[in-house]
């Protein structure tokens, strides 16, 4: 996530503060304070739904969409976080007159918004629930923000839709709604790349699909992914496992690892239209006057192969440790012995978990003889082995910026779990030292 995106989230919340000291002259204090939590949480919710469009301007002020997706998961868990303060804190005033019909209306769109956003928080956050479930229900969040927009505008409160602080709020209603909408609009009225599956092919245990541009060419950098729509079904981001070519096919390798793409080797067949978003992702950006070590473990091994593909001659070295259950199961693993044997500055090891067992950052680094002074990490594959990794690499000195690795995890939880295993281990140690 890039700072100059957090600092201006920050200035937007805090901005609204400067109005209310003038504004708290004759009213309740505690009741002006669920006030403020209530516009904390729509101004949350707009940027929620701004960075759920895509624009070409989220990855430059955000970063990385995948830190994007991650910052509007927590920015959704503190708008709710507002609300739930908001509406335990009595937010009516005296002295503001009595509700008309509309202003009752409000008041019961308020509630509806914070329930039913509620609800869709904690679908989210509860991984288990089906993806396709999730993202039906991940839709309609918008309109519950729509209902907490109209509760902001028509309730009463202590100050005018047109005074400054009131055409403040209302900017960010605005910004949410127009938001909301654009992303109700079918791909074929976004700016996607219209396409169609000019080939599909098994690899391992992927399937590589390629498509060829019926329109505008996606101009993209190796290593990068975009959101793929077949025939009007909704959207799935995948790595682009091939390099940038002049007629601008490209290909996507997809492994079987969820709901979604268990079913969609059946759906897909040659011909059929594809919208695709994107480029997106900065995991293609690396320093290549450093010595790089890539790992890939399963089907993380597609941004490298596009990478291998596009190395040049000036690059530095690059050492591939490629992580799989069995050479049978490793997607594309004669295209990257081929490439090995053409490029000089590119070594490929296999590791195979099944004859070697657990790749530690140890075992990968007597594997490939790299040195760690300079070394730059490049990771991609499950997050368990990633944590391990970085946790190993960290140990010897390759930390923060020189071990890279992008959140392919769209849909995450808040933690709970790694937090509990936590407290766990901590207790249990605690047990045997007082044993001992």
């Amino acid at each position: 996530m890039r700072i100059f995106g957090i600092l201006l989230i920050l200035v937007a919340m805090g901005f609204p503060f400067i109005w209310f000291p003038e504004i708290a002259k004759g009213h309740d204090t505690i009741a002006l304070f669920s006030q403020y939590m209530g516009i904390q949480a729509l101004i949350c919710m707009s940027i929620v739904q701004l960075i759920a469009t895509r624009a070409f301007f989220v990855e430059w002020v955000f970063g990385g969409l995948d830190r994007s997706y991650i910052l509007h998961k927590w920015l959704g868990i503190s708008s709710m976080v507002f609300l739930l303060i908001h509406d335990t804190v009595d937010a009516d005033m005296e002295g503001l007159g009595r509700q008309n019909m509309l202003e009752e209306l409000a008041e019961t769109l308020g509630e509806l918004s914070l329930y039913g956003l509620l609800i869709l928080v904690v679908i989210t956050i509860a991984t288990f629930i089906p993806y396709h479930l999730w993202k039906w229900t991940h839709r309609i969040m918008g309109g519950f923000f729509v209902a907490g927009s109209l509760h902001y505008l028509f309730i009463l409160k202590p100050f005018q839709n047109g005074d400054p602080l009131g055409l403040y709020v209302s900017a960010f209603c605005v910004l949410g709604l127009v938001a909301f909408t654009w992303r109700l609009l079918p791909a074929s009225l976004r700016p996607a790349h219209a396409y169609k599956v000019a080939s599909i092919e098994n690899s391992g245990a992927a399937t590589a699909v390629s498509f060829a541009p019926t329109g505008r060419k996606l101009r993209h950098n190796a290593g990068q992914f975009a959101f793929v729509s077949f025939a009007g079904q909704e959207s799935h981001p995948f790595s682009i496992s091939s390099a940038p070519r002049e007629d601008g096919r490209i290909r996507m390798s997809i492994a079987p690892i969820g709901d979604y793409t268990n079913d969609l080797k059946q759906k897909i067949t040659v011909g059929m239209n594809a919208h695709i978003e994107g480029p997106f992702g900065h995991f293609e950006r690396y320093k290549p006057s450093k010595p790089q070590l890539w790992i890939a473990a399963g089907i993380g091994i597609t941004p490298f192969l596009a990478r291998a593909q596009d190395l040049k001659e000036g690059d530095a070295h690059v050492d591939l440790v490629y992580c799989a259950k069995s050479r049978t199961h490793a997607p594309h693993l004669d295209e990257l012995e081929v490439l090995a044997k053409v490029k000089p500055n590119l070594t490929l090891s296999v590791h195979i978990s099944a004859e070697k067992g657990r790749a530690d950052a140890e075992v990968i680094l007597g594997q490939t003889g790299a040195k760690t002074s300079g070394l730059v990490v490049s990771f991609c594959g499950p997050r368990a082995m990633r944590e391990a990794l970085k946790s190993d690499f960290a140990k010897m000195g390759i930390r923060g910026r020189n071990f890279r690795y992008e959140e392919f995890e769209i849909r995450t939880g808040i933690g709970l779990r790694r937090l509990a295993e936590f407290i766990m281990k901590r207790s249990k140690a605690k047990r045997l030292v007082l044993v001992d």
